[in-house]
């Protein structure tokens, strides 16, 4: 029989780390403060009315060129190696993945973000996710950017959460994953989605009313707004941005692997039952 699978869904930028993951080192390589780039950005997209995640592709590609700087897919991922990540997140993997294996569970973690994924693939937990989303440029035979190759904005998130639960992880598999299928690989009662804010609600709101669980990650700035999430029954659980061994957010997520876990020998058992009658 195969193990039941629990698969935690993360948003990246203030859900993993305190910064937009931009802010790290691209922007000041730029001469820039994050307040000039992202109004700069926001500006551009009002002016054009060009979609908000297309504007910030967009300039980074015109604002690199202008500064002499070749944006390619190896400087990109160079820059993954400078994000700061918020406590315990670098053995949070490890931690939550042996307590699984303990009870029966496979945990697998994906990673959904409106950021770039390019930069994504160069951070220190790249590695522990099974399937990582993000903004995607089409690079050229120069190896310069020519094209968004993939965009992912806050309502376009909700395609992933359905791909995972389907097992259909290729973003051009548009047939397997609008199939209905019976039995899906991940049931949404066994998704976690973990998210900042605004922008994760449409994920927050889908994985909770389908049976899984949502949690609004905050930090000291951003109870208040992780507290509107909640009363507003957008989330199950609202967690301080510490992903460290005893942590509350851990403690929850172990009630969610032990939950699915005693699901699991209720149902093996009940099998058991139905088998000798």
């Amino acid at each position: 029989m195969k193990k039941p699978i629990v698969a935690i869904v993360y948003d990246f930028d203030k859900t993993l780390c305190s910064e937009d993951m931009q802010n790290y080192s691209f922007i000041p390589a730029l001469g820039m403060t994050p307040e000039e780039f992202w109004g700069a950005t926001s500006a551009f997209s009002e002016k054009t009315n060009v979609e908000r995640i297309l504007s910030y592709m967009y300039m980074m590609i015109k604002l690199a060129k202008d500064k002499g700087i070749n944006l390619t897919k190896e400087y990109l991922k160079g820059l993954g190696k400078d994000i700061k990540f918020y406590p315990g997140v670098l053995t949070w993997f490890k931690r939550i993945n042996e307590y699984g294996e303990s009870l029966g569970i496979q945990v697998e973690h994906y990673l959904v973000s409106s950021g770039t994924k390019e930069i994504i693939d160069g951070c220190a937990i790249a590695d522990q996710f099974k399937a990582i989303y993000g903004c995607e440029f089409l690079f050229g035979e120069d190896g310069l950017p020519i094209w968004p190759k993939l965009t992912i904005n806050y309502t376009a998130k909700t395609q992933f959460i359905y791909r995972i639960t389907k097992g259909v992880l290729d973003v051009t598999d548009d047939s397997n994953v609008n199939k209905r299928i019976n039995t899906k690989r991940v049931p949404f009662q066994n998704i976690v989605y973990l998210g900042d804010g605004m922008t994760d609600i449409p994920c927050m709101a889908l994985v909770k009313e389908s049976g899984g669980k949502s949690i609004a990650i905050y930090t000291k700035d951003s109870k208040d707004k992780a507290m509107e999430l909640y009363n507003e029954n957008r989330v199950n659980f609202i967690c301080k941005a510490d992903y460290s061994s005893n942590s509350q957010l851990e403690k929850v997520i172990k009630l969610v692997i032990n939950s699915v876990a005693i699901t699991n020998e209720l149902t093996t058992v009940e099998t058991k039952l139905s088998e000798h009658k």
